[in-house]
């Protein structure tokens, strides 16, 4: 094959490879954006979470006198932990709607790493906000399950 296109053109270069390590090539660029914002993406979801399980460790122990005093009256564990994951729930859904109206606004921006996906793709937009929500639960779950153990007591005594 060399020999028949040097035939016709002696100045010309010859590349021959596969297919596929031109095809690699073509798109090593964008596979590496691709990766790197999947890598960010899993970072700030981790962050999001650390950043989520500090604030309500510090709400518990902050509210560790007021649920001492609801265990001292007779709340449930389960009523205790029902009480703050609703919080939680609250805060998630609302970082969920404001982080997703930023995310439609900023969907141009972000619309060329996007491959057969629309920009405002419901079902890539519904599953995000799912798995913040899940997160977010997580989080906050531990902290719910530490408030549990609070002694009556001792949460009385402590002031």
């Amino acid at each position: 094959m060399r020999g028949a296109l040097h035939s016709v053109d002696v100045n010309q270069p010859v590349l021959i490879a596969p297919l596929t390590d031109q095809v690699d090539a073509t798109t090593a660029e964008t596979w590496f954006q691709t990766r790197l914002i999947s890598a960010f993406s899993i970072l700030a979801l981790f962050l999001a979470a650390i950043g989520i399980y500090g604030v309500l460790a510090y709400a518990v122990t902050e509210r560790t006198r007021e649920i001492g005093i609801r265990m001292a009256l007779g709340a449930k564990k389960s009523d205790v932990t029902f009480m703050l994951l609703k919080r939680t729930l609250l805060l998630v859904m609302a970082g969920v709607a404001f982080g997703g109206t930023g995310a439609l606004v900023l969907t141009r921006v972000l619309g060329k790493f996007l491959f057969e996906v629309r920009p405002t793709d419901p079902p890539t937009f519904l599953s995000v906000a799912a798995v913040l929500a899940v997160t977010g639960i997580l989080a906050g779950f531990l902290p719910a399950q530490r408030a549990t153990r609070v002694d009556p007591v001792v949460a009385l005594r402590s002031e």
